[in-house]
């Protein structure tokens, strides 16, 4: 079994080290057709659960149909790690525009720290590659990949331009903070489900959500500023947005911080609701007594 799926992996990454050489609309294509399969078989009711929470004063139709644009945009974006990892130096640098990196210079001017929020919109690992490329030396946090072939792929995808150093999840905030205090920009990722440890319970669309205090926190200890970046997928290819580093933060009030990086995600999703990760159980953790929506009934 163990030798099967060694096959299976395999197989899969020459398929889609092939798919690299084709032009870029056949790719997006290839990815929407996969997306919208994945769509029916894989998380679109955690995807439909979260926007009825999210959104209900949509239809379900309606709820149905942003789901499936997502799925679609979700699959054009896996099936464009086959750029990220083989494509050349300029196909990447076409796919992926930047804008507004004069706040993340001007943030980290004479190596200042700055923590990056960049929340889990399809473009992120996009927009991290070019983040790298144009400012050299960004850190981040890396997941060890269970699959090593996949982990393989993935690290290469995220080391290929301006040497970025990436912290294993498993070193803990220690290593963080030196990383941050260093210089080094660290693009953060802290909007996900990751149990109540370290968290608390702030509103994010209405809804009570366990949100890690880490970007509060971080940026106290460190005295980084926090510089946004928002990557969104347009047209044919990807557009990294840098906004202004956010001033009077962190307040001492890690309640109010907290909310204040959740609005400040909640009125990006407004902008283009289709392109947030709504395949995630972002609302898994309830408060005491509340039963996980995601539950079939």
């Amino acid at each position: 079994m163990q030798f099967l799926r060694k096959v299976g992996t395999w197989t899969g990454v020459f398929v889609l080290w092939l798919v690299h050489f084709l032009p870029l609309e056949w790719i997006g294509a290839i990815g929407a057709a996969l997306g919208s399969i994945l769509y029916r078989f894989g998380r679109g009711r955690v995807t439909r659960v979260n926007l009825a929470l999210c959104f209900p004063e949509m239809s379900e139709r309606e709820r149905h149909e942003l789901g499936l644009k997502h799925f679609r945009m979700l699959g054009r974006n896996a099936v464009e790690l086959s750029v990220m990892v083989w494509g050349s130096e300029r196909e990447l640098l076409e796919l992926i525009q930047i804008e507004g990196l004069e706040h993340l210079k001007a943030a980290a001017e004479g190596g200042s720290p700055v923590i990056v929020l960049a929340p889990h919109f399809i473009g992120l690992n996009m927009g991290g590659i070019r983040v790298a490329h144009e400012y050299p030396g960004t850190s981040s946090i890396y997941s060890k990949q269970k699959n090593p072939v996949l982990d393989r792929i993935f690290l290469k995808a995220r080391t290929r331009f301006g040497n970025p150093h990436l912290v294993s999840r498993q070193e803990g905030l220690r290593s963080v903070i030196r990383v941050i205090r260093s210089g080094k920009p660290f693009y953060f990722l802290p909007d996900m489900d990751f149990g109540i440890r370290d968290a608390i319970f702030s509103p994010f669309f209405g809804v009570p959500t366990a949100t890690i205090t880490a970007l509060p926190r971080l940026a106290k200890i460190t005295g980084a500023k926090v510089v946004p970046v928002i990557t969104r997928q347009v047209g044919a290819g990807y557009v990294a947005r840098f906004y202004p580093a956010w001033e009077d933060y962190p307040t001492g009030d890690i309640e109010a911080d907290v909310r204040r990086m959740n609005a400040f995600i909640e009125d990006r999703v407004k902008e283009m609701p289709e392109q947030y990760f709504w395949a995630h159980k972002r609302f898994k953790t309830r408060p005491p007594g509340e039963p996980s929506p995601y539950k079939r009934k």
